[in-house]
């Protein structure tokens, strides 16, 4: 028997150092070749560390949370045959080889990619002792679910990073029969618990790029409403006609293509700043960053030439990369490069918001909930479909009022739709 070692590898792109996020096995493990036993992640993306052997793990190099450089060990296996550790080693640094390492402080399980066969399992849907007050992490599709299914989700247990509550946990919740001792705690018992939760992985990332986006970037947020009643008229007009054949349009699509129609007049908000080197870079190519909430966190994949699709194509672009951004197999290129930012939080979108600037970009779009209201047209009450638009600026490189002409841009083009497609 031999002992392989597997280093971290160099992902590329002049990375030194990663973050060990998760392991998908312990010591004492058998793996097998090609199968995924940690995850890593670089400031753009979550990489998958597959085996290229097969053996027993004998040892682990870090716990999750921990920044490792590239080519430190990561795990050492039990081979047959002579592996790739030198033989002959001393005894004691031998018994130093084959001696467990210490497991990897406890966190909440997360769902194994599909090619580990050490998948992690729910636990038991028990019900979770937490405050009324309390807020448990969950996304907003796994929110409304469990509001469509009467679920209060202090009473869930949530296996993903942090405790977030994913939807494989409502299903393992609603799947368990109430029984006594299942019943919900008593609104006034006393709590005297807490739980202490390691920011890491994908969660530490956005707390870091939040924190540096709002010490760095002067904020400045403007919010207009929009009549968006013709527009979606005329999307759910070619929903009809077309959807079966072409796909569904949802009202993203409409939007992109006025955010690209606006920014020929403003190219200054089609920008990236480096503020460091004091150089504003104007680009020509619209590179839309779609904000997307995921069971692990929030990501931003990036929909690369938008000024040259058509609704269709922009669309069905639109849903690849956000279902490959929430099952994590978004790629670093699908992830970076974004000119401007999109962010709607749907039917959870509220009146208004003040989006953070996804740096170095200069400007992020937001999108509110879509609404009917009595409006006054030419001196008639009538119902409209009106949502409002809450977008923030680079202050330092974006004027108040070329931001608000922007805005303004958008809703003359959502408002008269047909102008979307006049050239």
């Amino acid at each position: 028997m031999g002992t392989h070692v597997i280093k971290m590898p160099d992902i590329g792109e002049g990375i030194a150092q990663v973050e060990l996020v998760e392991w998908f096995v312990k010591v004492g493990d058998t793996v097998t070749e090609d199968q995924v036993v940690a995850d890593v992640m670089t400031d753009k993306a979550t990489v998958e560390i597959p085996s290229p052997v097969s053996g027993k793990v004998l040892a682990l190099g870090g716990q999750p949370g921990e920044v490792m450089a590239v080519g430190s060990e990561l795990i050492r296996i039990e081979v047959e045959g002579a592996g790739n550790v030198g033989a002959g080693l001393p005894r004691e640094e031998a018994s130093a080889v084959a001696a467990p390492a210490p497991e990897p402080a406890a966190k909440p399980a997360a769902p194994a990619p599909v090619a580990a066969p050490a998948a992690s399992t729910h636990q038991p849907a028990a019900i979770v002792p937490r405050e009324a007050h309390e807020r448990p992490l969950a996304s907003p599709a796994v929110r409304k679910r469990a509001l469509d299914a009467g679920i209060e989700l202090r009473y869930v247990h949530g296996s993903g990073p942090a405790g977030r509550i994913l939807h494989d946990d409502l299903d393992a919740f609603l799947a368990q029969p109430t029984t006594s001792s299942q019943s919900a705690p008593g609104g006034y018992a006393k709590r005297n618990d807490s739980e202490q939760i390691p920011v890491i992985g994908l969660r530490r990332k956005i707390a870091q790029r939040m924190q540096d986006a709002k010490r760095r970037v002067a904020h400045f947020s403007y919010v207009e409403e929009i009549d968006v009643t013709a527009v979606e008229e005329l999307r759910q007009h070619l929903n009809k006609k077309w959807g079966d054949s072409r796909g569904k349009l949802t009202l993203l699509p409409f939007l992109v293509r006025a955010m690209v129609v606006a920014l020929r007049e403003f190219p200054q908000i089609n920008a990236t700043y480096d503020d460091e080197a004091q150089v504003i870079t104007r680009h020509g190519a619209v590179h839309v960053g779609i904000a997307t909430q995921g069971d692990n966190g929030l990501m931003v994949p990036v929909l690369r030439h938008a000024e040259a699709g058509s609704l269709w194509s922009n669309a069905g672009e639109i849903v690849r990369l956000a279902n490959a951004a929430r099952g994590n197999k978004a790629s670093r290129e699908e992830l970076s490069g974004s000119t401007i930012t999109l962010t709607s939080l749907g039917a959870l979108g509220g009146i208004v918001s003040t989006p953070v600037v996804n740096t170095p970009e200069v400007a992020i779009v937001g999108v509110n909930r879509m609404v009917e209201r009595p409006m006054v047209i030419n001196g008639q009450i009538v119902i409209r479909k009106m949502m409002n638009l809450s977008s923030s600026f680079d202050h330092r490189v974006v004027d108040g009022m070329d931001a608000a002409l922007f805005i303004q841009a958008i809703r003359g083009l959502l408002e008269q739709p047909a102008s979307l497609f006049v050239e």
